[in-house]
């Protein structure tokens, strides 16, 4: 799926910053894909870059500095038990969006999946749900910068690091996707790195390697009120944070609409989510609760100088790892913020091309980069972390729960689209074509629509206890509302209608099992699969 041959068919160009995007007309075919409507940008992601940002890209503030919190609030068993639940929750939504992303790998992803299988009005929404998601998720990230850099100093200006990565993750998104990429994998790489050592290490300073030479074991777990911290409220305000820590995942799909033999790449990037989960989401939590008692000074407030894994590397005896790991942190928080800036530019490009939004958003670049919707959503972004003059620790604890809550909205609508896919699929005779089929079709898509909608609603259970909190209320509620507006406002405003099973349409920007490249057979070609998989 080059640019030259897409030029040589349908002779368009992309050389100028101002060329837009041609609109789709019924009839263009693609090979095996059949109709093109959003497949119009450049597929730059190889497999080790689409991998390693799987695995890596998206940890970033929720696990690094939301974990303290949590603990704070929670206890070690509610942050060990809630990282678990929404991990599976997780996994199976991923097996229902991996299966839809291989067979339609736009950069809308399950937005574009909500329109086309469910209703015009579903996909209208979850967009610009999904698009405020990104735009929060980048603002948070540049906040964060700042309570991260508490570690070292508080005389740095507020906004100058802020500012300066702003700038930085816009250049990487608005050059080449391959900048994108290429920043992501190192980013990502070193993340993971951290997070081998960090669970290695925690081993080490639980069986007696700290400074006091004593071993911890569950100590930690048996002090005043652990394991289990503020009740069922404390134990139901952790979801929103695990949400915010997991949140992302279901992104990597959006990489999908740039991803070279997507209909190969992305189950296998589906099936690594699990080891992701498992080793970098639970493992952390268990070893976090374990040696971090949860009324360790600082955990508590809101502008919390450290985080668990920098505690965790002080209490190991070296200063000096802990500064490292401060900086890994910083460094994680420029790659999810860069990620989530790439989803948003990506989704504003999709709301252009479904009519969803000003066309303008359609515009290129030479390198077929959509440089008007990377730079709106940047600015948006760039403004809601100038109102953090409210103070940054209060600001990102509301912006943590507003995107927690959209993420599982997120999550419900792919459960929904995937149950309406399969439907599809199956009355139109095509689910022999599917590259890769979810095996927990069908009770893993209910599951994650029943179990996301019951973690919306007690996720929020602290703001009424001890006392009503309206401000936290409205933080952890207000997506609620806007969503359903946005659907009944369009659909009264367009007349949309829900999509019939016989009627979907099955046909644009698909890559059936035919459309898969041939690897190369000998060891050369099993040396590439295992260099892949090792994400080199």
């Amino acid at each position: 799926m080059t640019s030259a041959y897409r030029e040589e068919k349908f002779g368009y160009q992309t050389d100028g910053l101002t060329e837009p995007v041609p609109e789709y007309q019924a009839g263009q075919e693609f090979g095996h894909h059949g109709h093109i409507a959003e497949d119009q940008l450049r597929r730059s992601l190889s497999a080790r870059q689409v991998q390693m940002i799987a695995i890596g890209g998206t940890i970033g503030t929720g696990l690094f500095l939301g974990t303290g919190k949590a603990l704070s609030t929670g206890g070690p068993a509610s942050l060990l038990i809630c990282y678990f639940i929404v991990g599976c929750i997780v996994f199976v939504t991923m097996l229902s969006l991996g299966e839809m992303a291989a067979y339609v790998p736009v950069a809308g992803s399950f937005c574009t999946f909500a329109g086309r299988f469910v209703d015009d009005s579903f996909g209208f929404a979850l967009t610009w749900n999904y698009w405020f998601n990104d735009a929060v998720s980048t603002a948070a990230d540049l906040v964060a910068l700042q309570l991260v850099l508490q570690y070292w100093t508080d005389t740095f200006p507020w906004y100058a690091l802020g500012l300066v990565v702003w700038v930085i993750i816009v250049l990487a998104n608005i050059i080449n996707v391959r900048a994108y990429g290429e920043i992501e994998y190192w980013l990502s790489l070193l993340k993971v790195l951290t997070i081998v050592i960090f669970i290695i290490l925690s081993i080490a300073v639980n069986a007696g390697g700290n400074t006091t030479g004593t071993y911890i074991g569950g100590r930690n777990w048996r002090i005043d009120d652990a394991p289990f911290v503020g009740g069922i409220g404390g134990f139901a305000s952790v979801f929103v944070t695990a949400s915010f820590a997991y949140g992302g995942t279901e992104s990597i799909a959006i990489t999908a609409g740039e991803t070279r033999d997507p209909a190969r790449q992305l189950p296998r990037v589906v099936k690594n989510v699990f080891w992701r989960i498992l080793l970098f989401y639970v493992l952390s939590a268990l070893m976090i609760g374990l040696n971090v008692p949860y009324n360790y000074p600082g955990l508590s407030t809101k502008t919390a100088k450290t985080s668990p894994f920098t505690i965790a590397f002080t209490m190991a005896g070296s200063k000096i790892a802990g500064s490292f790991v401060n900086a890994v942190i910083l460094t994680s928080i420029v790659s999810a913020g860069n990620h989530a800036l790439f989803a948003g530019s990506r989704l504003l490009f999709t709301l252009g091309i479904n009519g969803h939004a000003p066309k303008v958003f359609t515009k290129l670049t030479r390198f077929q980069v959509p440089w008007v919707a990377v730079l709106f959503t940047s600015i948006c972004s760039g403004l809601l972390f100038g109102a953090s003059f409210i103070g940054a620790g209060q600001l990102w604890t509301w912006l943590q729960n507003i995107v927690g809550v959209s993420n599982q909205l997120s999550w419900i609508s792919i459960g929904i689209a995937s149950l309406r896919f399969r439907a599809g699929m199956k009355v139109q005779g095509k689910e022999h074509l599917l590259p890769f089929k979810n095996w927990t079709y069908p009770w893993g898509p209910v599951l994650a629509v029943v179990l996301n909608s019951f973690l919306i609603l007690v996720q929020g259970w602290s703001c009424f206890s001890p006392s009503f909190a309206p401000v936290d209320f409205v933080s952890y509620y207000i997506e609620l509302p806007i969503m359903l507006i946005m659907i009944v406002a369009w659909k009264l405003i367009k007349g949309t209608k829900f999509q019939r099973a016989s009627e979907m349409d099955l046909v644009t920007d698909v890559y059936t099992k035919e459309d898969i490249e041939p690897e190369e057979k000998g060891w050369k070609g099993k040396g590439k699969r295992f260099g892949t998989l090792l994400c080199f």
